[in-house]
């Protein structure tokens, strides 16, 4: 199922689509090799080494994958998890229905132009459809100073820094309320 808004702050459609393994492969294979990727996400791998690992997510029953687009052209890619089960929940005593995301802007053309903002609130906006999940997680690498700020932006609260399998994380926070009273009027 395809989500799609029209954000009124940057005048532009963004939607994300579910990941295909066969068709949307080669774009990711290309971003996780980019300089700005690379040391956030770490999956530089070979070719058929990432296309397994891609493989075991899509059928994850736990996460859902996404391209996400900018007036219809690839550029991004997300995931949106559930805590529970997820390596992330001995950090915190998670809620059921907690959910996760992680993210990158793949395309070097989309970067610095103000659009993590936008993009992120219309994923969140995504999750909290689910009208059980109360809270949205994030755990960026602690290093990673601009995408803390553009999740605290987005209404992302920082918690505590935590230690991930592959990495030193910051774990951020984002409750329904404080999302909801900071963007009420975004998509209307």
């Amino acid at each position: 199922m395809e989500h799609k808004v029209f954000d009124h702050t940057v005048k532009q459609s963004i939607s994300f689509r579910p990941f295909d393994l066969n068709r949307d492969f080669p774009s990711v294979f290309k971003w996780m090799h980019e300089s700005h990727v690379i040391p956030y996400w770490q999956l530089n791998f070979p070719k058929e080494e990432l296309f397994q690992h891609m493989k075991k997510a899509v059928h994850d029953q736990d996460q859902c994958l996404y391209i996400g687009l900018l007036n219809g052209q690839p550029m991004s890619y997300w995931e949106a998890y559930w805590v529970k089960g997820d390596v992330v929940e001995g950090s915190y005593p998670a809620e059921p229905f907690d959910q996760g995301i992680h993210l990158l802007i793949g395309e070097k053309d989309y970067l610095g132009k103000g659009l993590a903002l936008p993009l992120l609130r219309a994923m969140v906006n995504v999750q909290f459809r689910h009208k059980a999940t109360q809270r949205v997680i994030a755990e960026p690498d602690y290093r990673n100073k601009k995408m803390i700020h553009v999740f605290e932006k987005c209404g992302f609260k920082q918690m505590k820094p935590i230690q991930l399998p592959d990495k030193k994380a910051m774990l951020m926070f984002c409750e329904r309320d404080v999302y909801e009273k900071r963007w009420p009027h975004v998509y209307s």
